[in-house]
């Protein structure tokens, strides 16, 4: 870890809206119980939508670097500070906790395991490892158990709903306590639902140009992991790329947000996940893109997607040149 064995006094948590930020700030909330949590995501953390919640006494985890934090906890590599800001962050007594983790909720968890009873994610963790860092296996993704409906049924366009499955998270002894929620059950019923839907769209907007994967969810108000798309095409492509949003979106309308693009691994190929180096797609055109080497993403830039995709292909034409992993 980079950063001291030292917990600062932080009375708010910034964390992403997906599972690995929700265990993440459940684990954090065990630690600081009065805290006021956050949810939110990369792009409108870059954009400055959440600099009125961010301060000296704020955590920001699962999310990139944000200066005015007084902790900053994260996993992915193009999110860590480099030394010049990591410097001037920790001059000012701000606190950096970064390790290559599967999870940010396994650092998080690590950190605190030894000091708060966190019996009650032992359960869930390996899957929050897993479905975070490309781990999952074929198999289980077909499957589709409770932990993946879970998954997909948090969005931080519904507070209200992550901070009910917040409190279950916080207060429930077993993943099955979780699940049988009413409120949540629904969700996850409804979650069930969209895959199937999700999975037709998938074969019909999905084509592969040279082991690429390329699916146009763009204007569909439909969204994919990787794993949807990599289980669909098989050992037929090495990554895929997934466009989502709209093409008159804007980051102000969490119904409509703008175009953007992920990058996965197909991770259920041999080698698959350590093959190349995505994020070099993901910060081709956008400062601001990034996440892991197997698993990133970035909002679409001008001249606009077609020519974003191009270059993309591109790029990746000349992969053994400049995205292989050494």
């Amino acid at each position: 870890m980079t950063g001291a064995e030292t917990f600062p006094e932080i009375n708010r948590i910034v964390a992403d809206s997906d599972l690995d930020g929700m265990c993440a700030a459940a684990v954090l909330l065990k630690a600081y119980p009065e805290a006021e949590v956050v949810f939110g995501h990369a792009a409108i953390l870059r954009a400055g939508m959440l600099d009125d919640v961010i301060d000296s006494k704020t955590v920001t985890v699962d999310l990139p670097f944000h200066p005015a934090s007084g902790w900053y906890l994260d996993h992915h590599l193009t999110n860590k500070p480099n030394e010049v800001e990591e410097k001037e962050f920790t001059k000012q007594g701000g606190v950096v906790h970064w390790e290559h983790t599967p999870s940010a909720a396994r650092l998080a968890y690590e950190l605190f395991k030894d000091q708060f009873d966190l019996t009650h994610l032992e359960e869930i963790m390996p899957m929050v490892d897993a479905l975070d860092s490309g781990g999952i296996s074929r198999d289980d993704f077909l499957q589709d158990g409770p932990v993946l409906q879970l998954s997909r049924t948090l969005s931080s366009n519904d507070d209200a709903y992550m901070q009910h499955l917040l409190q279950l998270f916080t207060t429930c002894k077993e993943l099955v306590d979780i699940t049988n929620n009413e409120l949540v059950s629904e969700r996850m019923k409804a979650a069930r639902v969209q895959r199937i839907d999700a999975v037709n769209i998938v074969q019909e907007k999905t084509e592969i140009i040279d082991r690429l994967a390329i699916c146009r969810l763009d204007d569909s108000g439909i969204r994919s992991n990787g794993y949807l798309i990599t289980a669909h095409v098989g050992d037929k492509a090495d990554a895929c790329c997934v466009v989502h949003g709209y093409s008159d979106g804007d980051l102000s309308r969490p119904d409509r947000p703008p175009l953007s693009a992920s990058f996965y691994a197909n991770s259920f190929i041999k080698g698959g996940q350590d093959r190349y180096d995505l994020s070099k797609l993901a910060t081709a055109f956008d400062p601001h893109g990034g996440g892991h080497a197997n698993a990133c993403g970035c909002r679409i830039q001008p001249p606009g997607l077609d020519s974003n995709l191009n270059d993309w292909i591109k790029m990746w034409n000349d992969r053994e040149n400049t995205l292989r992993i050494k």
